[in-house]
């Protein structure tokens, strides 16, 4: 039998991810719409968390900007191919997590983030890597970056992406345990706050443009 919390969460993701994926495909002002409430949101739920941690609410609060800059350049001038690409693996990497810690569970990773065990690791990178590859193979057609890279690299920056997507999880997983709270929100049925939703993805899309994309500019010259 599935418990009400898994139905619960099962329910809003029929909801959560073909809205989301509407909005991201949509592009334009109506995405850069749709993300400045989630940023409105998650700062709220950020402000939540930190209290009367004025700096570390400020520090957050510009790391969120950034983020969703980030993002915003990354759908709309890289292209909707690649984004969808760095949107599929975090998906994946939290699937695998959750299938294979409640699977195989074994050891947990960290004190920080008790549901975490080295098999949810191991998942997430499993499935994370099959996903991106089948997507590429499948669906990336029209991304320049996923086509003309070296196999290896693709392989690689699968694996950077699941990396960073787990630690921006158990980094918000830190500072909930900090403030003494089980989730970032209530407004997700199943999921809890949107942070909870997207802690892997506000750390991916910055590494992406910080890190990933200078270089892939420089090797395919993708910005005329």
């Amino acid at each position: 039998m599935i418990n009400k919390e898994l139905q619960k969460r099962i329910l809003s993701s029929i909801i959560l991810i073909p809205v989301s994926f509407f909005f991201i495909i949509q592009g334009s002002y109506t995405f850069i719409f749709f993300l400045s409430l989630i940023f409105l949101v998650t700062s709220l739920e950020w402000f939540k968390m930190t209290k009367n941690k004025d700096l570390l609410k400020i520090f957050g609060l510009f790391f969120l900007f950034f983020s969703f800059f980030s993002t915003v350049y990354l759908r709309q001038y890289i292209g909707l191919n690649f984004f969808l690409f760095l949107i599929i693996v975090c998906i994946f990497t939290d699937i695998g997590g959750f299938i294979f810690g409640k699977t195989f569970k074994g050891p947990r990773l960290t004190k920080v983030s008790p549901k975490k065990t080295y098999s949810g690791v191991i998942g997430s990178f499993l499935i994370s890597l099959l996903f991106g590859l089948i997507y590429i193979k499948y669906l990336g057609q029209k991304s320049k970056i996923l086509l003309d890279t070296d196999p290896i690299f693709i392989i690689s920056l699968i694996l950077i992406i699941s990396l960073v997507s787990q630690i921006g999880d158990l980094i918000i997983s830190y500072f909930k345990r900090k403030a003494k709270l089980k989730d970032t929100g209530k407004i997700l049925p199943g999921h809890g706050g949107f942070l909870d939703r997207i802690d892997g993805i506000i750390f991916v899309m910055p590494i992406t443009y910080l890190c990933v994309l200078p270089f892939l500019i420089n090797k395919l010259d993708l910005i005329k």
